[in-house]
């Protein structure tokens, strides 16, 4: 099986972790035995994050040391012994999913650690589905989490991650139908005609209940109005207008002259 510090130069990826021998210092750097065919060579200012002045103040002949390979030459391999980043800013890109710890929490949103040259925002309405006041609700400083990201500015230097976006999607329950509110209480209950009062409404509905005159009825009725000085037509029940009727009657055959038989 090959590791790698056995692999063949050519196999090394930049990233790959080594331990490696301090075989010389120099001014400007170091070479290192990696247990390849060719050196390893650390520069100066791969020693550390700080400005070195003088590469014996890092590290000596002799010494064991973790490296990480930078790039693979024909004639060498170049090294770094600072820890490379998790993901360089042409490898972040939007809809990747990242694991990284909160390193700051603010209330406008949480800071998070994932391998990058700088944290990722995730603002407090992509924390979780549904309001939260401040990020300090759903997470806390040092924990692991895991979110999307939803934008990279290079420019800025700025990446913008979710948590919500891994989260499901809550699905609402239908609301029923509203009612017809026009619809009255009981199957059997009437509907008032539009624009009528309610008064109006049983008033038609007793009128209708009376007993309908003829014509003949009517026009005696109509007399009976014209000789009390009415001038409106009221309706009257059909027996009390079949009196009137059979007394006028009678009056007009009183008043009659016979004649002879």
């Amino acid at each position: 099986m090959t590791t790698p510090d056995s692999a063949p130069a050519v196999a090394l990826e930049p990233k790959t972790k080594l331990s490696g021998k301090i075989l010389k210092t120099t001014l400007a750097g170091a070479l290192v035995d990696i247990g390849q065919s060719v050196p390893g060579v650390i520069h100066i200012s791969q020693l550390q994050q700080d400005a070195v002045n003088k590469v014996e103040d890092v590290v000596k002949e002799g010494q064991t040391v973790e490296v990480w390979v930078r790039r693979v030459k024909k004639d060498r391999i170049e090294l770094t012994m600072i820890e490379p980043l998790g993901f360089e800013w042409k490898e972040i890109v939007p809809d990747m999913i990242v694991k990284g710890k909160v390193v700051r929490i603010e209330t406008y949103g949480a800071f998070v650690d994932f391998g990058a040259e700088r944290p990722g925002l995730i603002h407090v309405s992509e924390l979780t589905r549904g309001y939260v006041k401040t990020a300090s609700e759903i997470v806390k400083e040092g924990e692991e989490i895991e979110a999307k990201v939803l934008d990279v500015d290079r420019r800025k230097r700025q990446i913008r991650l979710s948590m919500k976006a891994l989260q499901p999607e809550v699905v609402e329950e239908a609301k029923p139908e509203r009612e017809n509110r026009t619809r009255t209480a009981g199957s059997g209950d009437k509907r008032k005609p539009k624009g009528k009062k309610e008064e109006d409404f049983h008033m038609e509905v007793e009128v209708s209940n009376e007993p309908q005159f003829t014509a003949m009825q009517m026009a005696w009725q109509a007399a009976l109005e014209r000789s009390k000085g009415r001038g409106k037509v009221r309706p009257k029940s059909y027996k009390t207008a079949t009196e009137e009727q059979e007394k006028m009657f009678n009056r007009t055959l009183e008043k009659r002259v016979p004649t002879g038989g």
